[in-house]
């Protein structure tokens, strides 16, 4: 794997370890459609590199995600065609994180938002600075949670608890989000690096393919339960894209207001 070719990804090495960092933090490291393509291309590529027992995932700068973009949005409103393969490219990035044979650490840095939280929660193992602010926020743009949040979420706190949250859009902090079992661990900021490269060294020091067979084993029904629901998810998605309440949500965002929904 050449790190080299990417840009909007920040790739290094520490031994077996991949740290992968989403390298937009001017942008709060928000998905751009560049942003989409390297992260389902280092997907492809990981399987084939041998040199990678773990990676780490997290984002540069203060933000873990803030989910998707919103000059991107204004875009799928103007053209809804285009919304056809954004959707499915978002499926694409969670089910290559299911398919990735090597565990993968999220370090959930600073606010993690929508397709950040999606991302982060599909890991194997979530750790969380105690401030960081954790929502899956599309109800409040007038989209549906159908990038994956309305599987994982479930799968980790239960029905009625993601419900409460994606109904919503509520956040809740890295601390509480330890404390219902939404991620693994919660840690004050200052201790969060040297949490996780402990945790990662363990792992890339474990029996490789008993570990990936492991994840591949407890990940066969994560993956039929992601594939029929977001199926679903990204349809009702592809419809909220066309209603009024979500035009006038991202154009509130832009204009820096808040949003007058018409329920329509």
């Amino acid at each position: 794997m050449n790190l080299d070719h990417y840009r909007s990804l920040a790739l290094r090495r520490d031994g077996r370890v991949l740290h992968v960092s989403f390298n937009r933090p001017e942008a709060l490291n928000a998905f751009d459609t560049a942003m989409h393509d390297e992260l389902e291309r280092l997907l492809g590529e990981l399987p084939r590199d041998d040199a990678t027992h773990v990676v780490v995932l997290t984002g540069a700068g203060k933000a873990f995600s803030a989910g998707g973009d919103v000059e991107q949005m204004q875009r799928l409103v103007d053209r809804p065609s285009l919304m056809v393969p954004d959707a499915t490219m978002a499926k694409r990035l969670v089910m290559g994180l299911l398919d990735v044979p090597q565990p993968v650490i999220a370090k959930v840095n600073g606010a993690a938002m929508g397709l950040g939280a999606t991302l982060a929660l599909f890991c194997d193992v979530i750790f969380a600075a105690n401030h960081a602010k954790i929502a899956d926020p599309h109800v409040k743009v007038g989209f549906v949670a159908g990038d994956g949040g309305a599987v994982i979420w479930p799968q980790l706190i239960g029905y009625a608890r993601a419900k409460q949250y994606l109904l919503t859009g509520d956040a809740i902090t890295g601390e509480e989000a330890a404390a219902i079992g939404l991620v693994n661990f919660a840690l004050p900021a200052e201790e969060l690096d040297a949490a996780v490269d402990a945790w990662a060294q363990r792992m890339a020091g474990g029996a490789r393919r008993a570990i990936q067979w492991t994840k591949a084993t407890i990940n066969v029904g994560l993956k039929q339960i992601a594939a029929s629901v977001m199926d679903a998810g990204m349809a009702y998605e592809l419809l909220s894209n066309q209603t009024r309440d979500h035009a006038e949500a991202v154009a509130a965002f832009r204009a820096k207001r808040a949003p007058d929904f018409s329920g329509d």
